[in-house]
C-alpha cells in the first residue's frame, strides 16, 4: 500500500483566520464618561495582550457610562446596551 494511504490524515489549519481577543462591557466601567475606548487604551488597561490584532466587545456586565468605542466587532446585544446609554460604536475597518 502507498505511503500516503497508510499514514493518518490530519485537519485544516486556516491561515485566514481571524482571533478576536474578547473584552466585555462590564470590564469597561474602568474608563472615564465620554472616553475614547480604542486598541491602544485597552491595551493600556491591561484588559487586551500587546500581540492582539483583533477585539470584540461583548455583551457579559453592565455598562452605566457614555463610551465611544473602536474596535473590529461587537454583539449585538452589546451595541444595544450601548446605544442605549447614549454611547456610540465605530467599526474598525482593517485587512487582518
Amino acid at each position: 500500500m502507498p505511503l500516503q494511504r497508510r499514514l493518518p490524515k490530519r485537519g485544516f489549519k486556516n491561515p485566514f483566520r481571524v482571533v478576536f481577543e474578547v473584552v466585555n462591557l462590564g470590564s469597561l466601567e474602568r474608563f472615564d464618561a465620554g472616553a475614547v475606548v480604542d486598541l491602544a487604551a485597552l491595551v493600556e488597561a491591561g484588559l487586551v495582550s500587546k500581540k492582539a490584532k483583533a477585539v470584540k466587545i461583548l455583551a457579559k456586565g453592565d455598562l452605566t457610562k457614555k463610551l465611544t468605542l473602536k474596535a473590529d466587532a461587537i454583539s449585538g446585544q452589546a451595541l444595544e446596551k450601548l446605544t442605549s446609554l447614549g454611547g456610540s460604536f465605530e467599526e474598525l475597518r482593517r485587512n487582518l
